[in-house]
Protein backbone atom coordinates (compact mmCIF):
# COMPACT_ATOMS: atom_id res chain seq x y z
CA UNK A 1 0.00 0.00 0.00
CA UNK A 2 1.49 3.35 -1.01
CA UNK A 3 1.09 6.67 0.81
CA UNK A 4 -1.84 7.73 -1.40
CA UNK A 5 -3.77 4.57 -0.49
CA UNK A 6 -2.85 5.09 3.17
CA UNK A 7 -4.20 8.67 3.09
CA UNK A 8 -7.41 7.54 1.38
CA UNK A 9 -7.84 4.76 3.96
CA UNK A 10 -7.52 7.37 6.73
CA UNK A 11 -10.14 9.55 4.99
CA UNK A 12 -12.48 6.55 4.66
CA UNK A 13 -12.04 5.75 8.37
CA UNK A 14 -12.93 9.34 9.29
CA UNK A 15 -15.92 9.30 6.93
CA UNK A 16 -17.18 6.02 8.41
CA UNK A 17 -17.51 7.76 11.79
CA UNK A 18 -19.20 10.87 10.33
CA UNK A 19 -16.17 13.15 10.30
CA UNK A 20 -16.79 16.47 8.60
CA UNK A 21 -15.04 18.48 5.87
CA UNK A 22 -12.46 15.78 5.11
CA UNK A 23 -9.55 17.00 2.99
CA UNK A 24 -6.57 15.07 1.67
CA UNK A 25 -3.79 17.25 0.30
CA UNK A 26 -0.72 15.96 -1.51
CA UNK A 27 2.22 17.94 -0.15
CA UNK A 28 5.17 15.87 -1.41
CA UNK A 29 6.15 18.55 -3.96
CA UNK A 30 6.18 21.38 -1.42
CA UNK A 31 7.35 19.78 1.84
CA UNK A 32 9.61 17.07 3.20
CA UNK A 33 7.27 16.51 6.17
CA UNK A 34 5.11 13.91 4.44
CA UNK A 35 3.50 12.95 1.15
CA UNK A 36 -0.09 13.65 2.26
CA UNK A 37 -1.85 15.76 4.84
CA UNK A 38 -5.32 14.61 5.95
CA UNK A 39 -7.47 17.24 7.65
CA UNK A 40 -10.91 16.66 9.16
CA UNK A 41 -13.32 18.05 11.72
CA UNK A 42 -15.19 16.39 14.58
CA UNK A 43 -18.31 17.80 16.24
CA UNK A 44 -17.08 17.52 19.84
CA UNK A 45 -13.99 16.50 21.80
CA UNK A 46 -15.44 13.00 22.15
CA UNK A 47 -16.04 12.83 18.40
CA UNK A 48 -12.51 14.06 17.63
CA UNK A 49 -11.10 11.25 19.80
CA UNK A 50 -13.42 8.67 18.23
CA UNK A 51 -12.28 9.73 14.75
CA UNK A 52 -8.61 9.46 15.75
CA UNK A 53 -9.23 6.03 17.31
CA UNK A 54 -10.93 4.82 14.12
CA UNK A 55 -8.05 6.01 11.91
CA UNK A 56 -5.54 4.31 14.19
CA UNK A 57 -7.60 1.09 14.22
CA UNK A 58 -8.13 0.92 10.44
CA UNK A 59 -4.54 1.78 9.56
CA UNK A 60 -3.20 -0.66 12.15
CA UNK A 61 -5.33 -3.42 10.58
CA UNK A 62 -3.79 -2.50 7.21
CA UNK A 63 -0.31 -2.90 8.68
CA UNK A 64 0.56 0.72 9.51
CA UNK A 65 1.54 1.64 13.04
CA UNK A 66 1.30 5.25 14.07
CA UNK A 67 4.74 6.77 14.56
CA UNK A 68 3.60 9.52 16.91
CA UNK A 69 0.35 10.85 18.38
CA UNK A 70 0.06 14.41 19.61
CA UNK A 71 -2.83 16.12 21.40
CA UNK A 72 -4.86 13.09 22.43
CA UNK A 73 -5.55 14.69 25.80
CA UNK A 74 -6.51 17.90 24.05
CA UNK A 75 -10.13 18.75 23.52
CA UNK A 76 -9.56 20.24 20.11
CA UNK A 77 -6.80 18.74 17.92
CA UNK A 78 -5.27 15.30 17.51
CA UNK A 79 -2.36 14.66 15.15
CA UNK A 80 -1.51 11.13 14.00
CA UNK A 81 1.88 10.89 12.31
CA UNK A 82 2.31 7.95 9.96
CA UNK A 83 5.57 9.37 8.49
CA UNK A 84 4.31 9.58 4.88
CA UNK A 85 0.81 10.63 5.93
CA UNK A 86 -0.09 13.08 8.68
CA UNK A 87 -3.68 13.04 9.93
CA UNK A 88 -5.07 16.13 11.70
CA UNK A 89 -8.47 15.93 13.37
CA UNK A 90 -9.84 19.16 14.78
CA UNK A 91 -12.80 20.58 16.59
CA UNK A 92 -14.52 23.19 14.43
CA UNK A 93 -13.03 26.09 16.41
CA UNK A 94 -9.48 24.69 16.34
CA UNK A 95 -9.64 24.01 12.62
CA UNK A 96 -10.69 27.57 11.99
CA UNK A 97 -7.98 28.91 14.32
CA UNK A 98 -5.05 26.86 12.93
CA UNK A 99 -6.31 27.04 9.32
CA UNK A 100 -4.14 24.23 7.95
CA UNK A 101 -6.27 24.27 4.79
CA UNK A 102 -4.82 27.71 4.01
CA UNK A 103 -1.33 26.76 5.14
CA UNK A 104 -1.24 23.83 2.69
CA UNK A 105 -3.15 25.57 -0.11
CA UNK A 106 -0.16 25.19 -2.46
CA UNK A 107 -0.49 21.41 -2.21
CA UNK A 108 -2.61 19.35 -4.58
CA UNK A 109 -6.07 18.54 -3.19
CA UNK A 110 -7.13 14.93 -3.73
CA UNK A 111 -10.61 14.42 -5.14
CA UNK A 112 -12.43 12.19 -2.65
CA UNK A 113 -15.85 12.28 -4.34
CA UNK A 114 -15.52 8.69 -5.58
CA UNK A 115 -14.00 7.46 -2.33
CA UNK A 116 -16.17 8.77 0.53
CA UNK A 117 -19.78 9.85 0.91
Amino acid sequence: MNSYEQAVLAAKAISSKKGLNIQVIEISDISVLADYMVIATGTSSTHVKALADEVEYKLDRAGFSVSHIEGYRSNSWILLDYVDVIVNIFSDEAREFYDLDRLWQDGNPVDLSDVID
